[in-house]
């Protein structure tokens, strides 16, 4: 549809620069363009409270911009990072912003809220995180209001490798609408690579938002001076050079744990006890030689690796710009569009769910061009249908005080056979097989408020971490003791073998010596017949963990989610009903209120 100057405000140059715009538009733009300009006709003089004055007519005032709440439900903190983010936004725009964790938000105070953004990542199969349990209890229960007056809109995040792909994010956002409220945008769901769709969408929300009010929101101003990224971030990484990579399993282990220790100088990068470390790793030169030889590409083809119009040699991009290594259900269907294999579009018609779910696991993108070959389409075709690299997160097992300018890290080398073919973690094995001091990681600090040491430095602590979930508990001592903490703390340690997988013997024997660690347990699962996991050293001391729990202490978690955690989580609760003398439901119930209270604390994977 083509503007016509005869039945239009516009001359003939203006007409012309908006036919050529409009339709290059995405909905998205359009959407937030309109609420730009609703709100410039309020905002035209801002430069001096005398030229706002003339905008308005006699003995009238400027109205007050409406309350946004935007509450996250946050495990690693992706999540937060991005609520703080549209926090800072929002109120750039004039609106009054709160921003909170939904474990710090009340649900009864709900009913008064009127504009609610909700930002929400996905956790295990299916979950939501654990900030966010509570409130998605809440609001799936009788006892949630009728909310008609208000306006929502939901971020989720999620894996698409993963079953249950943003389910957190689909539940709050069709419960909302169940319960009466009003979308202002569109959910989305994000996949790792999070970064354009939230912003596309927190655009989508600031238009809608100024709809709403009917334009009282102030948009930034076009000759707003834009601040320019200095800091190091997710999309900005740090190349820190690597000081040592040591392996920390004995001879004869049947593990390969390596410990690194990087050099942040000059990054300006801080951190606390329980943030983690995000690495941008590589992929193995092995794997990527047999995908260019299995469909005969040209190594040194150019190819576009973003959206910028940036290009790469096809072997570089496959070696650090791309996922290689993990299979999704959407990778399959757009691959399908590539491939003329028959079987290919069998597997993925309706009803094959379950095959589906079974070929993807443990496979990978030279799995897939080998099984249903031949294939059409361009190596540019290729790299056009798969995700960017993600970051692998890592608990930093250092303190920054102790350590200055460096962080330490905890790895586990992930080797294994399926499908008849050796398989490597991407970041463990290029950790444990081809990086040497002096080579440099990009890497980031990944915040975590849901995993932090407790203010008062009296207050009691309980560490649970197996294996490489040790690592943040490290820097816990670390930090307690470089700042003299006084409170009592108590390991539960555990992995194969005694002898050569006790990870950081001597630094955990040193801090019991000197009274930074109180009291340890160990469990070596291999030394005995009847193998003992750290859940039995904690049944063992039933009585004792108990009391640590009544005088305050807070319990931390750190490790594998699926047996550990869980194992784990099924032990306290054992625990707290047989020394508490109470059933079942309020041994639940006590755990549930020392979670609400941030006095239980998970980092699981």
């Amino acid at each position: 549809m083509q503007l016509q100057v005869m039945n239009s405000p516009f001359n003939q140059e203006q007409a012309e620069l908006l036919n050529r715009l409009l339709p290059t538009l995405t909905q998205s733009q359009k959407v937030w363009l309109s609420g730009y300009l609703a709100a410039t006709q309020s905002v035209s003089e801002l430069l001096t409270p005398e030229a706002q004055a003339e905008q308005l007519p006699a003995g009238t005032t400027q109205s007050v911009s409406k309350e946004v709440t935007v509450l996250y439900g946050s495990q690693t903190g992706n999540a937060q990072g991005l609520a703080e983010n549209a926090g800072k936004t929002l109120e750039g725009r004039g609106f009054q912003v709160t921003v909170s964790s939904m474990s710090d938000f009340k649900p009864n105070n709900l009913k008064k809220v009127q504009n609610l953004l909700i930002i929400v990542s996905t956790h295990g199969e299916g979950d939501p995180p654990d900030s966010a349990l509570t409130f998605h209890e809440f609001l799936h229960g009788r006892r949630a209001p009728k909310l008609e007056d208000l306006h929502f809109s939901v971020l989720a995040l999620g894996d698409t490798s993963y079953e249950f792909f943003c389910q957190t994010g689909k539940e709050f956002d069709a419960r909302l609408e169940e319960l009466g409220a009003t979308r202002l945008y569109p959910r989305v769901d994000c996949d790792l690579d999070y970064d354009e769709p939230a912003a596309e969408w927190l655009e989508g929300v600031v238009a809608s938002l100024s709809e709403v009010q009917g334009g009282n929101a102030a948009p930034a101003l076009a000759d707003a001076p834009k601040a320019v990224e200095t800091s190091y971030s997710r999309t900005n990484p740090f190349k820190a050079e690597v000081l040592e990579n040591l392996n920390l399993n004995g001879r004869g282990s049947n593990k390969e744990t390596r410990h690194l220790e990087l050099s942040l100088e000059g990054s300006g990068l801080t951190f606390e006890p329980g943030d983690s470390l995000g690495i941008y790793p590589e992929n193995d030169p092995g794997l990527v030689n047999l995908l260019l030889e299995q469909m005969d590409w040209n190594p040194e083809e150019m190819v576009a690796v973003g959206k910028q119009g940036e290009v790469r040699p096809l072997k570089e991009a496959l070696t650090s710009q791309f996922e290689i290594t993990v299979l999704t259900k959407p990778l399959l269907q757009k691959a399908a569009e590539l491939s003329a294999s028959d079987d290919l579009r069998e597997l993925l018609t309706p009803g094959n769910e379950e095959n589906v779910k079974s070929y993807l696991e443990g496979r990978d993108l030279l799995d897939l061009v080998r099984d249903f070959a031949p294939w059409t389409g361009s190596a540019q075709d290729f790299i056009s249908i798969l995700r960017k690299m993600p970051a692998r997160l890592y608990s930093i097992a250092s303190s920054l005080s102790a350590n200055p300018e460096e962080v330490h890290l905890t790895i586990g080398a992930v080797r294994y056979e399926t499908h008849g073919r050796e398989r490597n973690g991407v970041c463990s094995i290029l950790c444990a097989e081809r990086l040497n001091p002096g080579d440099m990681l990009p890497v980031y600090i990944q915040h975590n408020q849901n995993f932090k040491l407790p203010n008062n430095p009296e207050t009691p602590i309980i560490m649970v971490g197996p294996g490489t979930g040790v690592a943040p508990f490290r820097s816990f001592m670390q930090e307690r003791e470089e700042n003299g903490a006084e409170g009592k703390s108590w390991l539960f340690f555990g992995d194969q073998h005694f002898v050569t997988d006790f990870l950081y013997q001597t630094e955990w024997q040193k801090w019991l010596k000197d009274g930074v660690l109180t009291k340890m347990d160990v469990a070596f699962s291999r030394d005995t017949e009847e193998k003992v996991y750290v859940q039995h050293r904690m049944l063992e001391n039933s009585k004792e963990l108990f009391q640590w729990l009544q005088e305050g202490a807070v319990l931390y978690i750190c490790g594998d989610e699926k047996s550990m955690a869980h194992d784990v989580h099924n032990t306290l609760i054992d625990i707290i009903e047989k020394e508490g003398g109470m059933s079942r439901d309020s041994a639940e119930e006590y755990l549930a209120d020392m979670q609400q209270q941030k006095r239980y604390q998970r980092d699981v994977y």
